[in-house]
C-alpha cells in the first residue's frame, strides 16, 4: 500500500523536514524555503517508499528530502510550485472549509483528494507547498516579548548527517570506502592503512585529500 496514503502519515513525519532544514540555516535561503522544499521531498519519499524492501522510512527520506533542498540552491532559493498545484491547493483549502462546516471535524488527506477529484499523492503534495509560513515573532499573552520559545534539537538531529554521509560513501569505490574506514572509523595511520591497501604513504596521502574534497563538495553543497 503505498504510504502516503495513510492518513496522518506524511504529517507524522515532519520532523524528518525540520531535522533536514534545520542543516542550512543560515546559508542564504529563509528557513520557511528550505522548510518547504522539505516538505515536497517528503512527500515525493512517501509516495514511492516501499515498506516491503526493509528499509526504514527515515532512511529511505532523508536523502530525497535533502535532494530537494540542495535542488533549492541551484535554482537560486526560490520553491518553484507549478500553477496547476497552486489550483489544486485554493481548490483543496475551498473542500477543506466546506468540509469542516458540515461535518465538524479537520478531513483526512484521502477524504479531501476525493472531494477535490485528485490523488491521495496529488493532494498531500500541494498541501504541503501552500503551507503558510509560521511566525517566530507572535504575540504572546504571557510574554509581552512577543518572542516563540523553540525547542532545543532532538537527539536525533545527528540521524541527517549520518544518513548523509553514508549515502555519499555508499557511492564511492570499495577501494575508497576501505580507506576511509581505516582512517576515519578505525583511526589508523596513513602508513598503517597503506600496508592494508597495497600502496604506499605517499599515494593514501593524495587519494584521502582528493576523497575528503569529494565527501565535502557532497555533504555541504
Amino acid at each position: 500500500m503505498n504510504a502516503v496514503k495513510n492518513d496522518g502519515f506524511v504529517e507524522a513525519n515532519l520532523g524528518l523536514v525540520h531535522m533536514c532544514a534545520n542543516r542550512f540555516r543560515g546559508r542564504g535561503i529563509e528557513y520557511d524555503d528550505l522548510y518547504g522544499a522539505g516538505c515536497i521531498g517528503l512527500v515525493k519519499a512517501a509516495s514511492a517508499f516501499d515498506p516491503e524492501r526493509g528499509v526504514k522510512f527515515s532512511t529511505y527520506a532523508v536523502p530525497v528530502i535533502l535532494g530537494e533542498i540542495k535542488r533549492l540552491f541551484r535554482d537560486g532559493g526560490a520553491v518553484k510550485v507549478s500553477r496547476s498545484v497552486r489550483e489544486l491547493g485554493m481548490k483543496l483549502s475551498s473542500a477543506g472549509e466546506r468540509f469542516r462546516s458540515e461535518h465538524g471535524r479537520e478531513p483526512t488527506i484521502s477524504e479531501l483528494s476525493a472531494l477535490a477529484g485528485c490523488s491521495a499523492e496529488e493532494a498531500a503534495e500541494a498541501l504541503a507547498v501552500n503551507l503558510p509560513p509560521i511566525s517566530l515573532t507572535e504575540n504572546s499573552d504571557s510574554d509581552d516579548s512577543g518572542q516563540i520559545d523553540i525547542a532545543a534539537p532532538s537527539p536525533d538531529y545527528e540521524l541527517v548527517d549520518i544518513l548523509s554521509l553514508r549515502q555519499v560513501l555508499s557511492s564511492l569505490e570499495r577501494r575508497d570506502r576501505v580507506l576511509i574506514f581505516c582512517r576515519y572509523f578505525k583511526d589508523m595511520t596513513q602508513t598503517d592503512t597503506a600496508r592494508v591497501l597495497g600502496m604506499t604513504q605517499v599515494q593514501v596521502s593524495r587519494r584521502e585529500k582528493k576523497l575528503l574534497s569529494f565527501l565535502r563538495g557532497n555533504l555541504l553543497e
